[in-house]
């Protein structure tokens, strides 16, 4: 676990927390040797605070997803939701707010891992062909948790690339925020609509860059959201 953190008292507490849970960690203190380090050595987790000497966390997490989907967990001070949306919109995938209980933090670190080693475990055991599923000009690629437009690869987070996949699977068919939630989060209960419309728009905006026509994704309102059906 990769700790960016530059107060002593709350790194030290971090590192013994994850070390006591059997978790190998490593503490920087600011985001550029975040960066740096995860280029170099990358890890499976990153630990993210917001407040950082050199660079706000939100712009170390938008580096980071320029070459890496590693776990991201946003420490910070900060409780408005307007926060929580812009990280989540970067692609956290969570958010804790100080003070916080360090049980509960390890609980999160090991249910966002559990999350994702069964998310990449059930997509590399996918019946999908070599080549991947094809939907229009959207290739997913299951064994690499993989999203392509027109060979283009999205960079997808791994509730992008859930509700895409999901999506995909039935098209036409309107899912609304709770049953997104339902089957794309393992902790539904701790995510909110918002969390889900954050995830969607940001959704909406890597296929935009792509192609700035694509409108695959169909927003139903007061129902919730679909995938808009393409030819065969």
């Amino acid at each position: 676990v990769l700790i960016v953190e530059d107060e002593p008292s709350i790194a030290e507490t971090l590192v013994y927390s994850l070390e006591t849970e059997g978790f190998e960690t490593h503490h920087v203190l600011t985001g550029g040797e975040a960066i740096s380090s995860l280029r170099e050595n990358g890890s499976d987790f990153v630990v993210l605070d917001v407040g950082l000497p050199d660079m706000l966390g939100f712009d170390v997490c938008r580096e980071i997803r320029k070459f890496s989907d590693v776990p991201i967990l946003f420490l910070t001070a900060r409780e408005s939701e307007i926060d929580r949306v812009v990280g989540l919109e970067l692609g956290a995938d969570d958010y804790v707010v100080k003070p916080f209980s360090p049980r509960e933090l390890t609980a999160r670190v090991h249910a966002i891992l559990r999350r994702s080693q069964r998310t990449r475990s059930d997509q590399a055991n996918s019946s999908a062909s070599p080549s991947g599923v094809i939907y229009g000009p959207l290739t997913l690629r299951p064994d690499r948790f993989q999203a392509l437009l027109e060979d283009v690869d999205l960079g997808l987070s791994r509730y992008e690339y859930g509700m895409l996949a999901l999506f995909v699977k039935h098209p036409g068919r309107v899912y609304s925020r709770e049953q997104l939630m339902n089957q794309i989060w393992d902790e539904p209960d701790s995510a909110s609509d918002r969390t889900v419309d954050a995830h969607i728009k940001t959704l909406r905006r890597k296929l935009h860059e792509v192609q700035p026509e694509c409108d695959l994704i169909v927003t139903h309102r007061g129902l919730g959201y679909s995938i808009s059906e393409v030819s065969a």
